[in-house]
C-alpha cells in the first residue's frame, strides 16, 4: 500500500465531504445547533451529575451524535452514491488498491470527525465547558467510535442501492439521535427498550463520553467491549459486500 497515494486520496475525500452541502449539514450544522439548544435551553431535560454542568452533559451526547453523522450516515451515503456513479470502479483503475481506497476513505472520515470534535469542544468552551484529565481518554473513545461506525457505514453503503442507502442511513441517524443512547442515555428509556438500546454502539459511545466528560456513573470496559463487537460485525460485513 502506497502511503503517499493514500494520504493524497484521503485529502481529496475530506475536501469533497466538507464542500458538500448535505454532508456539511450532517457533520457540522446539526451537531452545533444541537449543542447550543441542549446547553442554552431547558426544553430537553438532561440528567446533570453532581459536580458537572449542563454543557458537560450536552457536549458528551453531541460528540456521539457527531461521530454517528460523519462516520456512519455521511460515509454510507457517499459510498453508496460513489458505487452508483462508478467512481469507485474508476478509482480501481488507478494505482490505488482496494485496501488503499478503503484506508483513504477511513482516514478522511477520521479527520472530519476530529475536526468536528475540535470545533464542538471550542464552542463548548465558550459556553463554559472546561477539559479535564479524562478528556484525552474521551478522545480515544471518539476515535474508536469513528472506526466502528465507519465500518458499519462501509457495510451499509456497500450492501444497498444508493437511494436505499440514503433513506436507511438518514432514518437510522434520526433513530439514534432521538432514542439511540446518544443525547438521552439508554438508562433513561423504558425498561425493555433501555436493555436493547444499551447494546447499541451509539449508546456505548454516549455512555463512555458522559462518564469521561460529565462525571456520570458508567462502565468503560463494557462500553469499549460493545463498540469492539459492533466494529467486528461492521468490518466482517463490509468485507463481504
Amino acid at each position: 500500500m502506497n502511503l503517499s497515494l493514500v494520504l493524497s486520496q484521503a485529502r481529496f475525500d475530506a475536501k469533497i465531504t466538507v464542500r458538500n452541502g448535505e454532508q456539511l449539514l450532517l457533520t457540522l450544522i446539526i451537531p452545533l445547533a444541537l449543542l447550543l439548544v441542549l446547553t442554552l435551553s431547558s426544553f430537553i431535560a438532561l440528567d446533570v451529575p453532581e459536580g458537572s454542568s449542563r454543557v458537560d452533559v450536552a457536549l458528551s451526547g453531541v460528540l456521539a451524535v457527531a461521530v454517528v453523522s460523519s462516520a456512519f450516515t455521511s460515509l454510507a451515503i457517499s459510498v453508496g452514491f460513489d458505487r452508483r456513479s462508478g467512481a469507485l470502479l474508476l478509482l480501481a483503475t488507478t494505482p490505488l488498491t482496494r485496501t488503499s481506497i478503503l484506508a483513504a476513505r477511513s482516514l478522511a472520515t477520521l479527520v472530519v470527525v476530529l475536526v468536528q470534535t475540535l470545533l464542538l469542544c471550542a464552542v463548548a468552551g465558550i459556553l463554559g465547558w472546561r477539559p479535564g484529565l479524562s478528556t484525552a481518554l474521551a478522545l480515544v473513545f471518539v476515535v474508536m467510535g469513528a472506526l466502528v461506525f465507519g465500518a458499519l457505514g462501509f457495510a451499509l453503503g456497500g450492501a444497498l442501492r444508493a437511494e436505499a442507502t440514503l433513506a436507511v442511513a438518514n432514518g437510522l441517524f434520526l433513530v439514534l439521535l432521538l432514542a439511540g443512547g446518544t443525547v438521552i442515555p439508554a438508562s433513561a428509556l423504558p425498561g425493555p427498550i433501555a436493555t436493547v438500546v444499551g447494546l447499541l454502539p451509539s449508546a456505548a459511545l454516549g455512555d463512555a463520553l458522559r462518564t469521561l466528560l460529565a462525571s456520570a456513573s458508567g462502565n468503560l470496559v463494557w462500553d469499549a467491549t460493545v463498540l469492539a463487537i459492533w466494529g467486528i460485525i461492521g468490518a466482517v460485513t463490509a468485507a463481504r459486500t
